[in-house]
């Protein structure tokens, strides 16, 4: 069985209802910036995260199954995707990610199991 990319993993330990607004994402190699809008809706779970700098102030969109643990302590999200990759990701539209069908699509399966990782924590 595999787990809908829009869903948290069992192991991230995200507790439904918590507000992640604010947390620190780390990629596997380096911090990423911080989430600005999150859902945590059953088989529609996501963070939008507002990367600064990084990439010109853009923001990016995860699939919850991205996260392989959150530090609520230290107020961190870690994802289990290199910076390269995350900034390969199909182009953030907040207008669509909620009314789109296609675009979530898109994202989920760049992100999911058709997409360039197969599935695969990397």
């Amino acid at each position: 069985m595999t787990e809908n990319v829009w869903s948290y993993k069992s192991t991230a330990g995200h507790l439904a209802g918590t507000d992640l607004t604010g947390y620190k994402v780390e990629a596997t190699d380096g911090s990423i910036g911080k989430v600005d809008k999150h859902s945590d809706e059953v088989d529609d779970a996501y963070l939008v995260v507002d990367t600064g700098v990084w990439i010109f102030g853009k923001e990016v969109l995860l699939p919850a199954s991205t996260v392989v643990r959150i530090d609520v302590d230290e107020r961190k999200i870690f994802v289990e995707r290199t910076k390269e990759q995350i900034k390969d990701a199909p182009e953030f539209h907040r207008d669509k990610h909620l009314e789109d069908p296609a675009y979530r699509h898109e994202v989920g399966a760049y992100y999911g199991l058709g997409g360039p990782f197969g599935g695969r924590i990397v």
